[in-house]
């Protein structure tokens, strides 16, 4: 019985060193980098990203899209079998200060939009356009490209003139998150 357990062992360490030297790993969920378990094979051929994870962004709302196009920047660590680790950049939200809000002539309000990364992107800038009564007229939404390490001056445009004659102030998201 003694030398069929050490078998066992020898076996088992034996599956393990192969399975690490293929480059097998079970800490990678795909779908999502917050989801848990999920194992396979880290093979560059194969396509580990069909899924991604996504707010929506329709009528004017706000949201923020995530889209995970190469899941190897989920990996910590070094590589096995001859394959290269990539660094991903982490985009930072940028953040949004108002200039100007919408007037009956000018049906758009303008914000400064400041992108504290080192790598240019684009970011969804969101205004809440008030009444005097602190209601909400529109919320509207632009994309807008801010280089790295910069700022931009957009304008977030409402629906029309009918929109600004009834806005009486502007409230923007304090942060745009990168697209």
């Amino acid at each position: 019985m003694d030398r069929r357990g050490h078998t066992l062992k020898f076996t088992a360490v034996t599956v393990f060193v192969a399975l690490a030297l293929t480059g097998f790993s079970t800490s990678r969920g795909h779908g999502s980098r917050h989801s848990g378990g999920g194992g396979g094979c880290s093979s560059s051929g194969q396509d580990h990203d069909s899924s991604s994870s996504s707010g929506s962004t329709s009528g004017g709302s706000s949201g923020s899209t995530y889209h995970d196009y190469d899941d190897d920047d989920d990996v910590t660590g070094g590589t096995s079998g001859g394959g290269s680790s990539s660094t991903s950049t982490t985009r930072r939200d940028a953040s949004v200060e108002l200039i100007t809000c919408a007037t009956p002539g000018e049906a758009y309000a303008t914000v400064e939009v400041t992108n504290p990364g080192p790598a240019g992107a684009y970011f969804t800038v969101t205004v809440d356009f008030l009444d005097a009564g602190s209601r909400t007229v529109e919320r509207r939404s632009t994309d807008e490209y801010v280089g790295g390490n910069d700022t931009a001056t957009v304008q977030v445009a409402l629906s029309g003139p009918a929109a600004a004659a009834k806005a009486d102030h502007c409230d923007p998201e304090p942060y745009a998150p990168a697209t």
